[in-house]
């Protein structure tokens, strides 16, 4: 028996309508042949954000472009703007502008008509990932400062500055991916720095497999601090960090410094168990006599052999069923309070766990593809790039509204992916969204703001 092997008609391929389940009696079908639609009419919220913040602009200046002018296609400031806004509508991968390089949309975010050329492909979008210089991404990153400075209106009396870092776990032959023997995984382990009460992004920077040494990271603050310190003359800053942010250099060198304090987690030693133990003792004896469990704070003056002066040691210590857990942190703040240094200052560095997830979960900042060390960098600073747009529209144009605290996804799920209809016509482009959009009030709001920040209204 012969076998047709021939291939079929393309309209069997691709029908112009596929058949679904009826309803009411009537045929339903379904078909791909709607023009000028796109599902991602949110972006153009991000679009008005940036147009009047300009922080892609301000990052497109910090690259040399040394291309031959008259065969450029694709401009760099049009290209990060592509990458940016599909990184916040959750296409994170380079692969992924040959999918979207004919969203209308898009071409519009990017200042560009939706009848015009395709935007920029993978190949073309990889070859700008590998393009920044050390030089440039150091400028890059110091547009991340600049951004945030200029994200308040005026001077705030007081920051905190949150430092952790995470592991991006590699799986290639990355440049500086380094076996971490606590992950059991070949990671980068860059280095986050947020502001603590609003969550806004200070500076991501991608660093080696390994925790950051504690002289690499007082560097790296004391100059973010004297950058920041030309603007805001009188704004307290309070940095924040677990142990392993526990720098001598930094508390010696805050310690003579107006407005400048620290918290850091302390790790344990035989000196300091030693200084506690009689606090220990009285605590197990009062779970032992109550059966309660029992947290005391004790707070006194300690001096490591490496110190240039005492700090100041609070002891958190609790005892319950689950056993004996002494913890400790050094501050500089002269406050009476232990329990509200501890339990309030130190542990509400919690939430920075929550905006480095919002980082790696919904905008995917640990895809550090690229083989180049340097590359990875810029891909980290796209990402960051998106939160930083995100985190504006949250907190600026959905003030006050149900959207103002919602997670990057959930804002990337009730508004950016949403359809609309885009008709060209003589005089202007118009953009419709349905009118039974659930989220038309807040999107009325955020469009007549944007209005009102123009002077337009």
């Amino acid at each position: 028996m012969s076998k047709n092997t021939s291939i079929p008609p393309e309209n069997l391929l691709f029908p112009d309508f596929f058949s679904v389940t009826p309803v009411m009696g009537k045929q339903a079908q379904v078909s791909f042949t709607a023009p000028d639609l796109s599902s991602e009419g949110g972006l153009l919220l991000l679009r008005e954000f940036e147009q009047r913040v300009g922080f892609i602009d301000r990052l497109n200046r910090c690259l040399v472009d040394e291309r031959t002018p008259f065969l450029i296609r694709h401009s760099y400031k049009e290209m990060l703007t592509q990458r940016v806004f599909q990184i916040a509508s959750g296409y994170e991968d380079a692969d992924d502008c040959d999918l979207l390089r004919d969203d209308t949309v898009l071409k519009i975010c990017t200042g560009r008509s939706p009848e015009s050329p395709p935007l920029s492909s993978q190949p073309t979008m990889s070859r700008l990932e590998n393009k920044p210089t050390i030089r440039e991404l150091y400028d890059m990153g110091v547009c991340f400062v600049e951004e945030f400075i200029a994200s308040y209106d005026e001077e705030p009396e007081c920051i905190i500055l949150d430092c952790d870092d995470s592991n991006f776990n590699t799986h290639g032959n990355q440049q500086l991916a380094i076996f971490n023997n606590y992950f059991n995984e070949y990671c980068y382990m860059p280095l986050f720095i947020f502001e603590g009460i609003s969550g806004k992004m200070i500076l991501p920077l991608l660093r080696p497999g390994r925790r950051n040494k504690s002289t690499n990271i007082f560097g790296i603050l004391r100059r973010l601090i004297e950058r920041i310190r030309r603007h805001w003359k009188k704004t307290r800053f309070i940095i924040r960090g677990d142990a392993h942010f526990c720098s001598k250099e930094l508390m010696d060198w805050s310690t003579g410094k107006e407005h400048v304090e620290f918290i850091f987690g302390l790790t344990g030693n035989q000196v300091l168990n030693k200084r506690v133990s009689q606090w220990v003792e009285k605590a197990r004896s009062g779970y032992r006599k109550n059966g309660e469990g029992v947290r005391v704070y004790r707070r006194f003056m300690y001096k490591a052999g490496s110190w240039k002066h005492p700090q100041r040691v609070i002891a958190k210590i609790e005892v319950n069923h689950h056993g004996t857990n002494v913890r400790f942190v050094v501050t500089s703040f002269n406050h009476p309070g232990s329990r509200f240094l501890y339990e309030e200052l130190y542990c509400g560095r919690g939430t920075m766990e929550l905006y480095i997830k919002e980082m790696k979960n919904y905008l995917s900042s640990d895809t550090c593809s690229c083989e180049r060390f340097l590359a990875n960098q810029f891909r980290l600073f796209l990402h960051a790039a998106a939160y930083v747009l995100l985190h504006g529209v949250k907190q600026v144009i959905f003030k006050g509204t149900r959207l103002q605290n919602t997670s990057i996804l959930t804002l990337r799920q009730k508004i950016l992916s949403g359809a609309v209809h885009i008709r060209t016509m003589k005089t202007k482009i118009r953009i419709e969204f349905s009118d039974k959009h659930p989220y038309r009030a807040e999107l009325s709001l955020a469009l007549q703001r944007f209005a009102l920040w123009t002077g337009a209204a």
